[in-house]
């Protein structure tokens, strides 16, 4: 078993910051499924077609904090993160990627994500996802992060377990 860094959710808490905490959570339980392994290892594939792999998750949301806090409060045309139009799956392929490249561009599209966060004034501000055509509220979109965050570390989960046996949190 990998060690376990996390800090866990509180058990009381306003809103905010239960969805902060947890959120940050299932981020430190992302970094954690990838901890130790080599970029060999990260790049390893699911099973085929699929081009699923640890670090193509990692890559994955980099781009999906991106579209939804960059993307959504900020500056509604700003590039995605592995691709030239809005395509999540490009992010998957990390078959040329590295363990320093993708983890630099998670980790600062998180720093990001934390400080519109932190900035905003309540979980009310809304801001417009370009996709979808519409406003979102901040609330929403913690909350749909944590369903992303939540669904893909059910992924490292197995992922993690195929390549060298480690289960657990």
């Amino acid at each position: 078993m990998v060690s376990d860094h996390r800090t866990g959710p509180p058990n009381f808490g306003s809103e905010r910051d239960m969805l902060r905490a947890f959120l940050d959570y299932h981020r430190a339980t992302l970094a954690m499924k990838c901890e130790g392994l080599t970029d060999e290892e990260l790049r390893q594939q699911s099973m085929p077609p699929s081009t699923l792999s640890l670090l193509g998750l990692v890559r994955h949301m980099a781009e999906v904090e991106r579209a939804w806090f960059r993307r959504v409060f900020e500056d509604n045309d700003a590039p995605m993160v592995w691709s030239d139009k809005i395509d999540f799956q490009a992010a998957y392929d990390a078959s040329a990627s590295t363990r320093a490249e993708a983890f630099a561009a998670w980790e600062a599209e998180v720093e990001n994500s934390r400080r519109i966060e932190q900035q905003a004034e309540s979980l009310e501000l809304a801001g417009y996802q370009p996709r979808w055509g519409e406003e979102v509220s901040l609330r929403m979109v913690m909350v749909h992060m944590l369903l992303e965050y939540g669904r893909h570390n059910g992924h490292a989960d197995f992922l993690r377990e195929g390549i060298d046996g480690t289960v657990g949190a």
